[in-house]
């Protein structure tokens, strides 16, 4: 058996030294870059840096969304589950896609469960921070809802994964976010773990630099 880092402390040194020396920062400010690179901390990959499309004040949108108590709505269990809870203060994780009723809501509107229970998000939504980390469907549909003229919410974490849609989700996201603060990966990247970091980093309120 090779040798191996055991302690904690650590390894967890370790792994954003790596980071920081390997990926490529320079483009992002010190708000956005404990969130860069709590992102390819999840996923161990790099690149993705390069991958990141966001609005200027993104970090901080999503940083001042959650001092303020706002709550985190999420499109799958999945993202909820690894949103780490004693960071968020008074902000609630709200996740709906188990909410009774909405295979039935999704069977009218003829969309997938994911995106109908974006319906459910319409009280909640104004000031919310958004993590979508499964479904290209929800954040397409949370994008029409927006159009039609519901209330912004302070910030959407675009990653979905996928090959179907995934890619041009996050691409119609950052070409129109619609006046919201955004971060998404661009292309079929992503996944839960990647939005839940991404709202721990923004809970956790470090700055870098």
């Amino acid at each position: 058996m090779r040798p191996y880092l055991k302690d904690p402390a650590a390894i967890y040194a370790e792994s954003f030294r790596i980071v920081r020396e390997e990926a490529r920062l320079e483009r992002f400010s010190r708000a956005m870059e404990p969130v860069v690179t709590r992102l390819i901390h999840a996923c161990g990959m790099v690149e993705i840096a390069d991958r990141l499309a966001f609005s200027p004040g993104a970090a901080e949108a999503g940083r001042a969304a959650l001092a303020s108590g706002a709550p985190v709505l999420c499109d799958c269990e999945m993202v909820g589950a690894g949103i780490i809870r004693r960071h968020l203060g008074a902000s609630e994780v709200v996740t709906t896609i188990n909410a009774p009723g909405l295979p039935d809501l999704a069977a009218k509107l003829g969309t997938t469960r994911s995106a109908a229970q974006v319906e459910l998000w319409r009280e909640r939504i104004e000031g919310a921070v958004v993590a979508i980390g499964n479904a290209p469907t929800a954040l397409f549909h949370l994008m029409e809802k927006l159009d039609e003229g519901w209330p912004k919410p302070a910030l959407i974490l675009g990653f979905p994964v996928g090959f179907v849609g995934a890619a041009e989700s996050k691409a119609e996201l950052a070409g129109d976010p619609r006046g919201c603060d955004f971060i998404a990966l661009r292309g079929r990247r992503g996944g839960s773990a990647m939005a839940s970091a991404a709202v721990n980093a923004l809970a956790l309120g470090e700055t870098h630099g």
